[in-house]
């Protein structure tokens, strides 16, 4: 079993900067890819940018390249989604996932394991 938590979430003007953070325990998830993903009020939850097991390949969904970045510590078994230059519609609950493979995927059903989810609010 894995535990995953997140943190770093709040509220920020338009423009503002947040770095979420997810710490797994239970067993070390240096060997997998690990993804972060978000839902708005009323939407599905939708994928946001994954990372592999060694930090040398990343994907994100096209809305939020160029602004945001995936990146992780495995000797912390913590993965970090640093969000730059945020926006209204970046408002929703974020959460990290954990797949119990190496190979990256944006496909929800794809993942083993997941935490609770941190609020990022982003204001006009």
């Amino acid at each position: 079993q894995v535990q995953l938590e997140e943190s770093g979430g709040g509220l920020v003007q338009a423009g503002g900067s947040l770095r979420l953070s997810c710490a797994a325990s239970g067993r070390t998830v240096s060997w997998y890819a690990m993804g972060w993903f978000r839902q708005a009020p009323g939407k599905e939850r939708e994928f946001v940018a994954t990372i592999d097991w060694s930090g040398g390949r990343t994907y994100y969904a096209d809305s939020v390249k160029g602004r945001f970045t995936i990146s992780r510590d495995n000797v912390k078994n913590t993965v970090y989604l640093q969000m730059n230059n945020l926006k209204p519609e970046d408002t929703a609950v974020y959460y990290c996932g954990v797949r119990q493979r190496t190979k990256l995927t944006t496909l929800l059903s794809e993942y083993d394991y997941w935490g609770q989810g941190t609020q990022v609010t982003v204001s006009s």
